[in-house]
């Protein structure tokens, strides 16, 4: 698999336009202005096939990517207060209606600004990946903006605010690529059918 040839797929904004489930899935999923466009466009090393908008909670539609063999998801942003509750309403109904469908879902990377605590819509959807039993791993995103005394407080003090093991966190730097490589590899073992967080869990 080679994920320089990825290509956008296609865009849904309802449920009822989510295309066929005939490949293996990886979702990206956190809140706006995490830098889920940056992060997949460094994974699939383009500079621009996920859009990187300027304005959070611009994407309104699931996004996919096909990778060769694999759907990349792109989920879109939450938490964005400046989205009429409507939309809202709709956004939440377009998730819900993606993960109560019978997919290949292999793996859900949630996303989680590194520099800040994760706010109560990260824990939402968190406690939903978790009470859905999605297999996931949680990457901290802009993590070259820290400090090396503050990346290691924020380290040490994520797993008690989310309540998980760091072991299944990812550090992860689009600008350096710090983390990039490990998650391509994640990936790969996931669509192979190789050991899942799960099983290392397990």
């Amino acid at each position: 698999m080679k994920f320089e040839n990825a290509f956008f797929e296609l865009a849904a904004g309802t449920s009822d336009q989510l295309p066929e489930s005939d490949m293996p899935e990886i979702v990206f999923a956190g809140h706006s202005n995490v830098g889920k466009s940056s992060l997949i466009n460094k994974i699939l090393n383009r500079k621009s096939l996920a859009r990187v908008s300027s304005q959070p909670g611009k994407t309104a539609t699931i996004n996919f990517y096909n990778l060769d063999g694999a759907r990349l998801v792109d989920l879109p942003g939450y938490g964005y207060a400046k989205v009429s509750a409507a939309e809202k309403k709709r956004w939440a109904e377009l998730i819900e209606g993606y993960f109560n469908q019978e997919r290949d879902l292999r793996l859900v990377v949630m996303l989680i600004d590194s520099r800040h605590p994760a706010s109560k819509d990260d824990m939402l959807m968190l406690n939903y990946l978790i009470d859905g039993q999605f297999p996931m791993i949680i990457v901290l995103t802009k993590i070259d903006k820290l400090k090396p005394n503050e990346r290691a407080k924020r380290l040490a003090s994520i797993p008690d605010e989310l309540d998980v093991d760091l072991e299944y966190m990812l550090p992860f730097s689009a600008v350096t690529g710090e983390g990039a490589e490990q998650l391509r590899d994640t990936i790969l073992a996931c669509v192979s059918d190789e050991t899942s967080p799960d099983d290392e869990e397990a």
